[in-house]
């Protein structure tokens, strides 16, 4: 049997065969030689026993051991991860539990995946071969009584964390930000929690899932924290989630119910924890911090506050693609008059709010950036916490001088100071309060009927789908225009010289005539774009991508990788080769099926091999192995298209890739199984208008492609559509033209503000307007 079990932990040693030698975790590396030697150490943690794609469905197991040395026990890397597979991850599933000391014997060693994550071992150990055997020794087991916390899990003060250990904690929580995306694939979520040593220690948690997140409501609820590691950073101590961790988190409010938080179906919860908890809802209570609640109702609400707000969400509508709007009340009456925002009947989701409107209890809250993601999960009804919300005053358009501006509310993009918004359940505590005012106002549905009356009287602002006033002034048509409108509401069409004085957010439309546009020479209006970090980059040009495939090309060895089958030419060059590898997976598929590494081309050979192959992926040999080309040239060539990846974003390794499992080789398939971030290509243009009141500029960035009726990407390869592009520029902007013989164009504007060197700059842009096609 490959697991062995050893009735006391002195014996382990002298159970072993003498043929092995004991090595320490610590001085585990990549290049040690594993085998003869042993390891021994205690279970951590024992995850399930799971079903392995990578190896046709093998079963395996993932469990964390530690290092007890005394010796060792400032040392970095005392933990690391075991794989175990096949049939000793069933027996290991079965003889070892957490506590136990085990000793592994003929194991083989890999770089952990996890390690930036975990900040475990760099390395991990597979047990995966006909030698490998685990000897365990068991921990003493519970006398008496049923599995519980107080048998199962000890916590450390928060004084008394070190370094490099992996500890199970509570804590008071004192700062908070909602899950937010991290650089990486993971969302992160940070806190700040103290307990009755009062120690503050920070906390970052990363995970793919956001229902595995910590689920805090306000400052002073109380969480659990287990298996995460305790580190300096920044000359203080952090924790951080490793393997196995689990969060639950409990109302701070005193006698309130003690009842967990958590989307794990299955925790330890017992008479301790109760008791921990409300030991530190007693501490917390007379803790001057705590005190320092945010959360204002709208009736206290002032100018230029920042503050958290706990309220009921009436209606919302989405605005345009960088705003959403949330009509909400808290049963309060705000003592400043409240911007209304008015949408289209058919873009409301939720009730009226007429009849609250009048009232002034009727909260309007644009949501903007990072924040929409979970502001269109929200149903009407639901009970929301809003995290430093702005409320600014603001004029309506249209606003007559002496009367007072209107207070507007504002969640900003970002995560500063705890930013954000989430759903409150039900049962909540913290929403007794707020429900018993809200019962007042019962009577107030019947009265929520729209007719043209009310609706004269609301007060109109931004952003997209405000019916706003007609101009006067506005230019008369002189011709038909050479655009139309594709927006569902019915804005009225304002000046530009009105445009430029209103207050953003708003989307309106304007009659104007082109005066100029940037780029002249329109190739560079072609931009690549990174959805994940945001850059934008002109596309290289063929001189600079030419260079970098003849410096790849210039002494090229080939590289030799087990995976592929490799076949050779020569070039026109003497001495050079050109090599072209493919996966031995796909081998006798059909050339589209195929994806085929290219080495040792120039960009004219690689361009005149497009044409027979679909899916060419230029590469080079470093030490004999395969990688890919410096990111400035493509790194797929598919027909005469060319795919561009992020330098920033993309991983770039050939570390064991798989070829397999992949019906259609596109352009996503590719950079996925590359490691690579894919760049969009968008068309860019920023237009100078004119009418009779004044000039404005707006760039074309969103909506060009529907403006144009062409694909950026397609355009990208087609030479065809650019000209396209460059009749349609000709029309609007014909050349040696005054602005009087040029075209009128209908378009719709969004008007925004963005930060430009830590000031806020007002931007327009062309949206939802499209050529006319013959």
């Amino acid at each position: 049997m490959p697991v062995q079990k050893v009735n006391d932990s002195s014996d382990l040693d002298a159970k072993v065969p003498s043929h092995l030698q004991r090595t320490s975790i610590t001085s585990l590396t990549m290049t040690s030689e594993p085998s003869h030697r042993c390891v021994k150490a205690t279970v951590v943690h024992k995850g399930p026993v799971i079903s392995c794609a990578q190896k046709d469905g093998i079963e395996m197991l993932r469990a964390e051991i530690k290092e007890e040395d005394p010796l060792q026990r400032t040392a970095e890397h005392t933990s690391i991860n075991v794989i175990f597979f096949g049939t000793l991850a069933k027996d290991f599933s079965q003889s070892a539990r957490q506590g136990d000391v085990v000793l592994l014997a003929d194991f083989t060693i890999k770089k952990s995946p996890s390690f930036l994550r975990d900040k475990l071992h760099p390395c991990q150990l597979e047990m995966d071969g006909k030698d490998a055997c685990v000897y365990v020794c068991p921990s003493a087991a519970p006398s008496h009584g049923p599995s519980s916390s107080e048998a199962k899990y000890t916590y450390v003060p928060l004084n008394d964390l070190k370094p490099k250990t992996v500890v199970n904690v509570y804590g008071v929580v004192t700062f908070f930000k909602q899950p937010f995306p991290s650089k990486g694939s993971d969302f992160c979520s940070t806190l700040k929690i103290t307990d009755q040593s009062d120690v503050k220690v920070g906390c970052n948690i990363f995970s793919k899932k956001l229902e595995d997140h910590p689920v805090i409501f306000r400052v002073g609820d109380i969480i659990r924290l287990h298996r995460f590691k305790a580190d300096m950073f920044r000359d203080s101590m952090s924790l951080l989630n490793t393997f196995g961790w689990s969060t639950v988190t409990f109302d701070g409010t005193i006698d309130s119910p003690v009842v967990p938080r958590t989307s794990s179906k299955s925790f330890h919860f017992g008479e301790s924890d109760i008791r921990t908890v409300q030991e530190l809802r007693q501490w917390a209570a007379n803790q001057s911090w705590i005190s320092k609640d945010l959360t204002v109702s709208l009736s206290l609400v002032k100018p230029g506050m920042y503050f958290d707000l706990t309220c009921q969400l009436l209606a919302k509508a989405v605005m345009d693609s960088r705003c959403i709007l949330l009509k909400v009340w808290d049963g309060t009456k705000c003592q400043h008059p409240l911007l209304k925002v008015a949408v289209a009947s058919d873009a409301l989701e939720g009730e009226s709010t007429v009849a609250k409107d009048r009232m002034n209890l009727t909260a309007n809250v644009l949501v903007y950036d990072n924040h929409l993601e979970v502001a269109r999960d929200l149903k009407p009804g639901t009970f929301l916490q809003l995290y430093n919300l702005h409320a600014l005053l603001q004029r309506a358009p249209d606003q007559q001088p002496d009367q007072p501006d209107h207070l507007s509310f504002h969640l900003h993009g970002g995560t500063s100071y705890g930013r954000g918004l989430r759903s409150l359940p039900v049962e909540s505590p913290a929403l007794q309060s707020l429900k018993s005012v809200l019962e007042k106002h019962v009577d107030l549905d019947e009265y929520d009927e729209v007719n043209d009356g009310t609706l004269l009287e609301i007060w109109y602002t931004p952003p997209e789908a405000v019916v706003l006033p007609n101009d006067e002034e506005t230019e008369a048509d002189t011709g038909p225009s050479y655009t139309v409108l594709t927006c569902e509401h019915n804005t009225r069409r304002l000046t530009l010289a009105r445009v430029k004085h209103s207050t953003p957010p708003l989307s309106c439309h304007v009659q104007a005539r082109v005066k100029k546009y940037m780029p002249q020479q329109l190739y560079q209006c072609l931009k690549l774009f990174c959805s994940n970090c945001k850059t934008m980059e002109d596309v290289p040009d063929d001189s600079a991508v030419a260079k970098i495939f003849r410096e790849s090309a210039k002494d090229n060895q080939a590289c030799d990788e087990q995976w592929a089958a490799t076949s050779t030419a020569s070039s026109r060059e003497p001495g050079r080769t050109i090599s072209m590898h493919i996966s031995r997976d796909m081998v006798g598929e059909s050339t589209h099926m195929q994806l085929i590494f290219v080495e040792g081309t120039t960009l004219d050979e690689i361009c005149v091999l497009s044409r027979d192959y679909k899916n060419l992926v230029p590469v080079r040999s470093v030490n004999g192995r395969m990688t890919l080309m410096d990111l400035t040239a493509p790194f797929l060539f598919s027909g005469d298209k060319r795919c561009y990846g992020c330098k920033q974003c993309s991983v770039n390794t050939f570390q064991n890739p798989v070829f397999t499992g992949v019906e259609t080789w596109d352009e996503q398939a590719v950079a996925k199984a590359l490691g690579v971030q894919l760049m969009q290509y968008r068309l860019l243009i920023q237009f100078e208008l004119e009418d009779q009141t004044d000039t404005l500029e707006a760039v074309l960035w969103e909506n060009a492609e529907r403006f144009f009726h062409v694909s950026a990407v397609d355009a990208s390869g087609s030479q065809d559509l650019q000209d396209k592009i460059q009749t349609i520029m000709d029309t609007i902007q014909p050349p040696d033209s005054s602005l009087e013989e040029r075209p009128l164009l209908d378009l719709c504007l969004s008007v925004y503000t963005v930060k430009d060197n830590n000031r806020n700059k007002v931007c327009y842009q062309i949206t939802n307007t499209e050529i006319k096609e013959e």
